[in-house]
């Protein structure tokens, strides 16, 4: 599962200047009333050698946003397009974010310092360009627990009160507001080469696609770039798809506008941990035909894959672009033995039978109703037992099946830290995170939010056993 980062030197690395202007248009941050530091990510901080700046350097580079040594001069609000909700929109791009740095961690991948909620760009529309800071809180929970549970998510690396009044239709106003600072492996879209399909310009696609393999994937763009890149998206929103569903996670809002060429998890919004194994189960509130509904996300993410391909028809044939877009259901499914396998600790078999345990898994999910982090607490060996003879939940013969298949597989994983005597595991569902952002709103208290934190970590570090 999660592995904690490694130290690294800071080395910056403003590669995408090297695209040139076409991509992106510098923009000035919002001078915000107030910088009241809330969160600050040390552990990744370090990954990328920014843990040594104190509170007050912290919030002029995070908060104030002067650039950092040798990187970008200014923000750069990147341009894209995307479908949303299956429906084109050309009138998109960083409306309340920027791109602040470019650095690279220990093991030379290219990494983002990008914002949200930092003032309005060319593309805001009518927006404020703010965050509220309940958005910003749930961010950094959202982010914290998939990066334990073994997604590949974006990390919150800063989160600042900014001390504005915001107006929202969705919560209680005014409210507080934020500038969040994410941890990035990239912020290159999907939709980044729609708005060039859009606009006709061959050139610029290529010039993105030998971009994307170069900075994100490490890779000299080869004889066919395109077909290369395709297949490396294809395969890794596989991944990334099979993860959500091992950690119970929807999204919510899965448009191709963000969905990362690198297949990493950002932007959480109406964000939800499903409780139970319900595929009709959706995170937001107007997505009123559950078009990303928990058991919809692999056709959701495929289907946006797809507008990928179609935006390289622009320099590609489209018989060389089928392959790798037929490849996706049996890269998912594969990825999903793997994603859940590794949330019980065991190794896989054979195909016959690791799919056997994978139905067995969701019809016993389906049938009892436990809820699937307790699921995999107890299976793995939570509190050092596994299921009691005595749960009600456990007897009944939706489990029947799993429980006498499960002793074939090799446990690989063990179970010696603490985390596994606890009473129970460590969940994240919606009534902690209001009860967590009340205890904010009303008393300004935040003990809950960084117990919560540090539970989560602590989670993070018995998986990764």
């Amino acid at each position: 599962m999660t592995k904690r980062p490694q130290a690294a030197p800071y080395r910056p690395d403003p590669a995408i200047l090297g695209l040139g202007p076409d991509f992106y248009d510098p923009v000035a941050p919002a001078a915000f009333p107030a910088a009241k530091l809330r969160f600050r990510n040390d552990r990744w901080a370090a990954a990328v050698g920014l843990d040594t700046l104190d509170d007050a350097g912290w919030i002029e580079h995070f908060a104030r946003f002067r650039p950092l040594a040798d990187n970008l001069p200014e923000p750069l609000a990147l341009r894209y397009h995307g479908h949303q909700f299956r429906v084109y929109n050309p009138n998109i791009g960083d409306g309340r974010g920027f791109l602040f740095a470019q650095l690279r961690d220990r093991d030379g991948r290219l990494l983002d310092l990008g914002t949200k909620g930092s003032g309005q760009t060319p593309y805001s529309r009518f927006g404020d360009g703010r965050l509220t800071l309940k958005g910003g809180v749930r961010e950094v929970l959202a982010t914290e627990m998939l990066e334990a549970l073994g997604v590949n998510t974006s990390k919150s690396f800063s989160l600042i009160e900014t001390g504005e009044a915001l107006d929202r239709h969705d919560e209680p106003s005014p409210t507080r507001s934020s500038v969040l600072v994410r941890l990035s492996h990239g912020h290159i879209r999907i939709g980044s080469f729609q708005r060039l399909a859009y606009l006709g310009d061959g050139d610029a696609i290529r010039r993105l696609v030998d971009y994307s393999l170069r900075a994100l994937y490490g890779e000299e763009p080869g004889e066919r770039p395109e077909i290369r890149l395709l297949t490396l998206v294809v395969d890794r929103t596989a991944r990334l798809t099979a993860s959500y569903m091992a950690a119970g996670f929807v999204h919510g809002v899965l448009n191709s506008d963000n969905i990362a060429i690198t297949a990493e998890s950002f932007d959480y919004g109406p964000w939800r941990f499903t409780p139970r194994w319900e595929p009709g189960f959706t995170a937001a509130y107007f997505d009123d035909n559950g078009l990303y509904a928990f058991g919809r996300q692999a056709q959701a993410i495929h289907w946006d894959v797809v507008q990928l391909a179609t935006a390289l028809r622009a320099i590609a044939e489209a018989e060389d672009l089928i392959p790798p877009l037929e490849a996706f259901p049996a890269l998912y499914e594969a990825a999903f033995r793997d994603a859940v396998f590794a949330r019980l600790g065991i190794a896989p078999l054979d195909e016959e039978r690791d799919l056997a345990l994978l139905q067995a898994m969701e019809n016993g999910l389906m049938a009892t109703g436990v809820e699937i982090d307790r699921f995999f607490f107890d299976w793995r060996g939570g509190a050092r037992r596994g299921p009691s003879p005595a749960d009600e939940a456990y007897r009944q013969a939706g489990f029947a099946q799993f429980a006498a298949l499960l002793p074939n597989f090799r446990k690989v994983a063990e179970t010696r830290h603490r985390y596994w005597s606890d009473i129970a595991p460590c969940s994240m569902h919606i009534d902690e995170v209001e009860a967590i952002w009340s205890r904010i709103a009303d008393d300004d208290d935040w003990a809950h939010f960084h117990a919560k934190i540090g539970a989560i970590r602590r989670m993070g570090d018995a998986m990764a056993g």
